[in-house]
């Protein structure tokens, strides 16, 4: 049988380290992207490197390029690298080149993705990606661990499908086939949300201000989703490298000194998040704060969770995200933070 041909569409962190690693084994990877990225990878290539040895890790691999679908009118599976504020338009230029035809697999964050992609393709996986990498300069990423994607559909369907999918990403990084998506999606959700709270406090973009604010920040937003989603009745998906709720309660409960140190291990496992880059590369033209911590308070809301580590932060996010925007200090947001449980306590309605 003849291997289909995978097409990356966004160069970005993830969507250039998945598609380096498969290209290594997997000779009919093609990669699109824009600007200079596109030129970067005609020219150079996608370059990756491990966090923790990137001497030894470093492997720059050549990956063939399209201006745009139609070039590749014949792809069988189109991976989609790209954030749900750029999904739609993308979905439909997609449909427009390429029709109904191609698997198509995407990447995003959040459930934004299951709301557009339907509309579009009746073959639709859905990857949580559960590792963190970032961008040094097109196509050069640097990366914490190889994996592991979760792939999956909204009802358990489309089993061949998946099965050719995880075989070929499978030859980049450990890929599983999981039968409970929506909880693998909402376990993702909640430490995506200290993404938003990363962007605001420029972690791995400047100095923190006060490392014991930000502990009880980091830990106190985490926890505040764990309790939402459950609410929502979702359950914990266990994934390798990701923090389990149970971890996430005693970081929030327990005193902040007792934990200090191993926090701070942890954290140097954490670079720059993908919001962060947003922000400090792209100057805060569109960010993920709206699919991400939206929607956990959306869902809040609905169950009557209180949220106010996520409240304040997604309203600091709304005026602060603009271009120009500077990091705020730890201090000032976890002010902020208590200014609003004083509101909320003063007032009785959720």
């Amino acid at each position: 049988m003849k291997e289909p041909k995978v097409l990356f569409v966004g160069a970005g962190a993830i969507g250039a380290s998945v598609a380096a690693w498969v290209a290594e084994s997997y000779g009919a990877v093609w990669v699109i992207d824009v600007g200079q990225t596109q030129a970067a990878l005609r020219a150079d290539g996608i370059t990756t490197y491990q966090f923790a040895a990137p001497e030894r890790t470093r492997r720059t691999v050549r990956v063939h390029t399209v201006e745009r679908p139609s070039d590749l009118p014949d792809v069988g599976i189109v991976v989609l690298a790209v954030k749900n504020y750029s999904l739609e338009a993308v979905a439909h230029q997609l449909r427009e080149d390429l029709g109904d035809r191609p698997i198509i697999v995407s990447m995003a964050n959040g459930i934004d993705n299951q709301r557009i992609l339907p509309r579009f393709f009746t073959k639709v996986i859905y990857c949580v990606v559960a590792y963190n990498a970032r961008v040094d300069a097109p196509g050069v990423v640097g990366y914490q661990h190889k994996g592991p994607l979760l792939i999956g559909t909204l009802d358990n369907t489309l089993p061949a499908e998946l099965q050719l999918v995880q075989t070929i990403l499978a030859r980049g990084c450990p890929t599983q086939i999981v039968d409970r998506l929506q909880d693998a999606v909402h376990t993702k959700i909640v430490i995506n949300l200290a993404n938003a709270l990363d962007a605001l406090v420029g972690h791995g973009w400047r100095p923190l201000s006060n490392f014991a604010a930000y502990q009880q920040l980091f830990s106190h937003t985490l926890w505040e989703g764990v309790c939402i989603v459950r609410a929502a009745g979702f359950r914990e998906y266990h994934m390798a490298g990701i923090p389990s709720f149970a971890t996430l309660r005693l970081a929030a409960l327990l005193p902040g000194w007792l934990i200090r140190p191993l926090f701070k291990r942890r954290l140097r496992a954490i670079v720059m998040s993908s919001m962060t880059q947003d922000l400090e590369l792209h100057g805060a033209h569109a960010t993920e704060l709206e699919s991400i911590t939206g929607y956990i308070l959306r869902l809040a809301a609905q169950h009557r969770v209180p949220a106010p580590y996520n409240r304040t932060i997604y309203r600091l996010g709304r005026e602060k995200f603009h271009p120009g925007f500077e990091p705020l200090p730890c201090e000032e947001v976890l002010a902020a933070v208590k200014e609003e449980m004083k509101g909320r306590a003063a007032s009785p309605a959720f």
